[in-house]
């Protein structure tokens, strides 16, 4: 089933680098992005690493957690996060079905042959596990402050809706004792 926006992600689990297991609930109260991109060692690819990297203590402020995602395996993945020392996991999707259910699965022309590729795409799922945003056949440059910008909004809405909702819970008890 693939994702759809302002829904619940899908059921889904995936392995990522340092024995670590994805789910759609296992970071629940917790921003999540997802990046997803075509292949580890290539120069689009390393660039937007870098830039997540680079912005990494900002996102963890914000309260999100970061995931890239591409069909790689754990070996190159491994090589990828190293040489770039990145502080963010990434996910092995070998059988891509993460990589379906995220609709980035693509046929491509390259080298005037038809393959299949992924589609540079970000998600951005709330601490509930809904997904709010989607970045479909995005370009880098840009691309990863837009994305912490949008984190942030998303954080501040989300204060802002727990906030009222803890005063409208404080308003209730008052407004039973007055009746």
């Amino acid at each position: 089933m693939p994702v759809v926006l302002n829904k619940a992600l899908p059921e889904f689990e995936a392995k990522a680098t340092n024995d670590i297991t994805v789910t759609n609930t296992s970071h629940h109260g917790k921003i999540l992005v997802l990046f997803f991109y075509p292949k580890d060692h290539t120069p689009g690819c390393t660039t937007e690493a870098m830039e997540f990297r680079d912005k990494y203590k900002d996102f963890v402020k914000a309260g999100a957690e970061v995931f890239g995602v591409s069909r790689d395996n754990m070996k190159s993945h491994d090589d990828f996060k190293a040489k770039l020392e990145l502080p963010f996991e990434l996910v092995s999707d070998n059988d891509e079905k993460l990589c379906h259910g995220f609709g980035v699965v693509k046929n491509k022309i390259m080298y005037g042959k038809k393959v299949k590729g992924i589609e540079r795409s970000t998600f951005l799922v709330d601490a509930n596990g809904i997904l709010r945003q989607e970045w479909r056949g995005l370009k880098v440059p840009g691309h990863v402050d837009e994305v912490l910008k949008a984190v942030k909004a998303l954080k501040k809405s989300s204060a802002a809706a727990a906030k009222a909702a803890k005063t409208a819970a404080a308003e209730q008890p008052a407004e039973q004792e007055a009746a």
